[in-house]
């Protein structure tokens, strides 16, 4: 007899929908497992004949071929098991095969039967809905993710037993049912607070202005002086979500098999802080059939490089593109996907190696070679593609002393909201932008026009300064946002002088 199941398979952040076709014929007793399988999914033998005979179920003791379709794709991961399972049993008339064509089976089996979670189910339920399936059959665990999309029946299921019983019984069965809007405000979370920094109001102003416009940020300072607590504070001066958004980042956290909350969508903006010891592909992606890495796990979020002067020069080239483009292309033998990147890359590090040049207090030890092989690890080009670059200073004695708290994260947080409501509404016609940091040329010579005094501030700062085009253009997109953020419709030359303060340590040395 043959049966054919419909399960899927995680290419990048997508789904592929792969055909799982078990054919048992005459012969001596063997399983064989067609279609560039994996080890796990090999195992995936063993495992299903376990399960069936502990389920209760006759396991056909004869020639079982196994072909997953199609043949060019890999196969990856236990969650094979379930189709594998109902395709035998299908096979072999033990159950009703009517459903077979219209669901889509995920899951891993455990040798009691049981139904086990697995990664990558809401790439897979985003994937069948658009092509059509009309159900999706998953373990309980996973039900909540995969009924995040909207039109799509999805039924979970604890155990094996449960599975065929609905697939021969379906009327006494129903959908789960879920709303976005119920799954977005499950989730609050209070974060680091503003107030407790004390002084460095020119820092905490630069936060607002990168979270409303999404600007890339770097904080210079001497140690101790604040430049980690500031950023570690962003996030909670960073607007909610929106659905998509929400959708987009939840399924690169499901691929990548973090979701701590497989019922719930990733509600807060991610903020990711690797280590300066990380490698290249840790940051954008990699191995043999390439998983997520750091950048894309900080889409839509922050991206956090604490003592940027420590990672290693060939890795933060590895930034560089993905900065421009909001996507990285990991390329390997065997295979070639595009990841999502569209994160703001937030940094901190000292001014030379000793941590101490151009502070008042204590004298800096570095001699101006080292300053100059120090600052050398962060090429030109970065540099260029970072929109707000701001001196921290050490606190006066008078600050570190004060009892008085600065402005809550709640209220700032109110006004990037605002600004941000006025740059969605200037985008209308353009839903690809979310901020003012992803506009392009076309976009920058629509919305950004100066009047005479601003393009005077704006040629002398590239005179000054030798900015380049790229420099100058991301001038323009913080004068934007800074408009936005005082309510205005045109870009101020006052707005202007502000973003120009922001690029006053273009090549520090």
């Amino acid at each position: 007899m043959l049966a054919r199941v419909w399960s899927a398979s995680i290419v990048g952040i997508d789904a592929v929908k792969v055909g799982v076709e078990v054919d048992i014929s005459g012969g001596l007793p063997k399983i064989m497992v067609l279609g560039l399988p994996d080890a796990a999914v090999q195992e995936s033998r063993e495992r299903v004949k376990a399960t069936l005979k502990n389920a209760g179920y006759h396991f056909p003791m004869r020639n079982i071929v196994i072909n997953l379709t199609p043949a060019d794709l890999r196969k990856e991961g236990p969650s094979f098991d379930l189709p594998i399972s109902i395709g035998i049993l299908a096979a072999s008339e033990q159950i009703k095969a009517d459903l077979l064509g219209d669901f889509l089976f995920l899951g891993e089996v455990s040798l009691d039967g049981g139904l086990r979670p697995v990664a990558g189910v809401l790439p897979i339920a985003v994937a069948a809905q658009k092509m059509g399936i009309t159900g999706l059959v998953v373990p309980e665990d996973n039900v909540q993710e995969a009924a995040v999309v909207q039109g799509l029946s999805v039924y979970g299921f604890k155990s094996l037993l449960d599975v065929t019983d609905f697939l021969n019984h379906p009327s006494a069965y129903q959908p789960v049912q879920l709303t976005a809007t119920d799954l977005l405000s499950q989730k609050t979370t209070i974060g680091l607070d503003l107030s407790e920094v004390k002084g460095q109001a020119h820092a905490r102003r630069a936060l607002e202005i990168a979270a409303t416009g999404g600007h890339n940020l770097i904080f210079v300072g001497p140690p101790g002086s604040g430049k980690t607590m500031l950023a570690r504070r962003l996030p909670g001066i960073l607007p909610p979500l929106s659905f998509e958004e929400s959708l987009e980042v939840t399924r690169i956290y499901s691929v990548a098999g973090l979701l701590k909350n497989r019922g719930t969508l990733v509600s807060d903006r991610p903020f990711r802080s690797p280590h300066h010891s990380a490698s290249g592909p840790a940051l954008v992606g990699g191995g043999t059939y390439p998983k997520p890495g750091e950048i894309s796990l900080a889409h839509r979020g922050i991206l956090f490089a604490d003592e940027l002067t420590e990672f290693k020069r060939d890795v933060l080239e590895f930034l560089r593109q993905p900065l421009e483009d909001g996507f990285v292309t990991v390329s390997r033998t065997k295979q070639s996907v595009i990841f999502p990147a569209k994160f703001t890359l937030v940094a901190s590090t000292n001014p030379c190696p000793c941590g101490y040049y151009g502070d008042t207090i204590q004298p800096c030890t570095c001699s101006p070679r080292h300053r100059e092989q120090y600052w050398a690890k962060l090429s030109g080009p970065l540099m260029d593609r970072i929109d707000l670059q701001v001196a921290v200073n050490r606190l006066k004695p008078e600050e570190i002393l004060q009892q008085s708290q600065g402005e809550n994260s709640a209220n700032i947080r109110q006004r990037v909201i605002t600004a941000r409501e006025r740059t969605r509404q200037r985008f209308e016609d353009e839903p690809q932008l979310k901020s003012n940091a992803e506009m392009q040329s076309r976009h920058i010579q629509k919305w950004c026009q100066l009047d005479t005094v601003g393009q005077s501030l704006l040629e002398n700062a590239i005179r000054k300064l030798g900015l380049s085009a790229r420099a100058s253009d991301r001038i323009l997109k913080v004068g934007r946002t800074i408009a936005d953020l005082s309510g205005e419709d045109n870009i101020k030359p006052a707005h202007v002088a502000e973003a120009i303060q922001y690029r006053t340590i273009d090549r520090m040395q």
